[in-house]
């Protein structure tokens, strides 16, 4: 895990110290431990682990800067992407919001082995921006739903001139092209698709910049979001 996590950094730009690459192994041992009773990731092999969630996370760091930002990873599932960009870049003031208390719970169970420091919530996104409306520089969020719903369910975390990252696969252009009229609705603005090699495919990324406030309306209860997209 910790070889092909190594090789693999050079191509974003990133390095890593000795003590963070140990860390994020210590982190997929302990995903792959509790994935045996919890189902917390189809991947399952090291080699994968380290592509797909670990290479895949922190090329995000090459697209947008982190460093000492106000972050909320929404609908976090395992900690992806919150926590390997916590680990590699530790002055990050991190939030992680996941709907389901297992996961949050095994969360708050080991991050203080891995010696991170993050706020975890177990809520819905719709309902826990209440407490923090336009409060984070960046939210990010991996694989939850399509733009337009995902638009309105992190842009409203965001504070003006901060940014949202819809991590996307291959049809990110053809998802940002339909979320267009939500994202201008929701006070962001679509700055570019950045695109990065993990193995032997290409991922994207979608990155908003938000330059309103969201208007006070959004989000909607998430019934209405689903059936209704804006």
């Amino acid at each position: 895990m910790k070889t092909t996590l190594l090789a693999g950094l050079p191509a974003y730009g990133l390095t890593l110290t000795d003590g963070q690459a140990d860390t994020l192994c210590r982190f997929g041992e302990l995903l792959l431990e509790k994935n045996k009773v919890m189902n917390l990731t189809a991947i399952t092999e090291p080699q994968a682990v380290a592509q797909l969630h670990f290479l895949d996370c922190l090329a995000l760091l090459a697209a947008a800067p982190f460093q000492g930002r106000r972050v909320v990873d929404v609908g976090c599932g395992a900690g992806f992407p919150g926590v390997p960009l916590k680990i590699a870049e530790p002055s990050i003031e991190l939030t992680l919001l996941d709907s389901l208390g297992k996961r949050t719970d095994w969360l708050r169970e080991i991050l203080p082995q891995l010696g991170l420091e993050a706020r975890v919530e177990t809520g819905r996104a719709e309902d826990f921006v209440r407490t923090c409306r336009e409060q984070y520089d960046i939210a990010v969020s991996r694989a939850v739903a399509r733009l337009p719903v995902l638009a309105e369910l992190c842009l409203p975390y965001v504070a003006v001139g901060g940014l949202f990252i819809a991590m996307k696969g291959a049809m990110a252009a053809e998802e940002a092209d339909e979320a267009g009229h939500a994202i201008a609705a929701l006070g962001g603005k679509l700055e570019r698709i950045y695109e990065y090699p993990v193995a032997d495919a290409v991922h994207r990324a979608v990155l908003v910049r938000k330059i309103k406030p969201t208007p006070p309306a959004y989000p909607r209860a998430f019934a209405k979001i689903k059936k209704n997209p804006l």
